[in-house]
């Protein structure tokens, strides 16, 4: 059979035949540790975090785009969170806090890959002088700083500072250290225990016999996703500028402004999936989410998704995440060292490299 039969194929089913694969092997060798119904609810929870968070990342790696600032975007969510809840303000102002956070650091990372620094950086000089004299004034004043003081500098960079277009890559592995550095000084280098945590506390709670919602925030950010991409011009959008960005441009579609909708919408999953781990931690943690760069884009790519644009899809996705968290499950509930699950991890995402590569030969 060729490789153009051959390939596709394996782009449908394979995902699925390694999750299959995966559980399979475990509860061979685990046994009945891995198969109960316990472990089954636990692994959803761990899955619940990774895959919103990869559900976003899909759609920045459709586009072309990468993002390795996820797990720093997440710690500084968590942060927040706590902070808020802290401070006396309701769950709901903490979530859209993390929420909100998150869409900043998405407009961030889309203003530098599309040559927009300037702009960024004249915001970011707006808000600087804005709380120094929010502090001293009041909100008020601030507030009115920021926004003519934005104005000003937002006109002034456009008149004067060039477009430089950064690849991104450089651009969210410098957010990566920068974020989590904030993360870290917001929060004077330790956790943040609010009294009070509310609702945002039982969000990765499961009952006896019911999944915790954090597992049904997953399937409905996951469902939303998946209709975005598959019924609406947006979403052929996003498949068209990772396929090829010039010939998008050519055909009309506005490459910077589909760019800056895919950050935003990806990273913003990233602050939901900080509201989960808040709610798994119960308080706000700098240090956490370390290494989730790693299996979000390992999820996005073992569930078929091109490193270079283009394809993916949000069910791939969901079954990368499912994979990713059995074989670090598996290789707990086998006893098995930290390191043998790294090594295991990066296997998988080698292999599911060259399958990728080996359904773009042309032959």
């Amino acid at each position: 059979m060729k490789a153009q039969t051959i390939m596709p194929l394996l782009k449908t089913i394979g995902p699925l035949a390694g999750l299959v694969f995966a559980w399979g092997l475990f509860a061979f060798l685990a046994g009945s540790d891995f198969t109960s119904l316990g472990n089954a609810r636990l692994m959803l929870l761990q899955a619940a975090v990774v895959g919103t968070a990869a559900v976003g990342a899909t759609i920045i790696i459709i586009t072309g785009g990468i993002d390795l600032s996820v797990g720093s975007t997440i710690a500084l969510g968590t942060v927040i969170t706590a902070l808020l809840l802290q401070a006396g303000f309701s769950p709901a102002v903490a979530a859209i806090g993390a929420i909100g956070i998150a869409l900043v650091v998405g407009v961030v990372i889309a203003g530098l890959v599309v040559g927009q620094a300037g702009k960024i950086a004249a915001l970011a000089i707006a808000a600087l002088f804005a709380s120094a004299i929010g502090q001293s004034a009041g909100l008020t004043a601030g507030l009115i700083t920021f926004f003519a003081g934005g104005i000003f500098l937002w006109r002034m960079a456009s008149a004067w500072v060039p477009r430089l277009e950064l690849v991104p890559f450089v651009v969210t592995l410098a957010l990566w250290g920068t974020l989590r550095g904030l993360a870290k000084g917001v929060a004077d280098n330790q956790g943040v225990y609010p009294e009070n945590t509310g609702w945002l506390g039982n969000l990765m709670v499961s009952g006896d016999t019911t999944l915790a919602p954090g597992v049904w925030i997953l399937f409905l950010v996951s469902a939303a996703f998946a209709a975005l991409l598959r019924w609406t011009p947006l979403g052929r959008h996003f498949f068209a500028v990772g396929s090829n960005q010039e010939a998008a441009r050519l055909c009309g579609i506005r490459v910077n402004k589909v760019k800056l909708l895919a950050y935003v919408l990806g990273v913003g999953c990233a602050g939901i999936a900080a509201l989960l781990q808040f709610s798994f931690l119960s308080m706000g943690d700098p240090t956490t989410a370390e290494g989730y760069e790693l299996r979000v884009i390992a999820a996005v790519v073992i569930g078929g998704a091109s490193l270079s644009g283009g394809e993916g899809s949000i069910l791939g996705t969901l079954i990368g995440a499912l994979i990713m968290v059995i074989v670090d499950n598996g290789c707990t509930k086998m006893g098995l060292e930290n390191w043998v699950q790294d090594v295991v991890t990066g296997g998988i995402i080698l292999a599911a490299v060259l399958v990728d590569r080996a359904r773009h030969l042309k032959t």
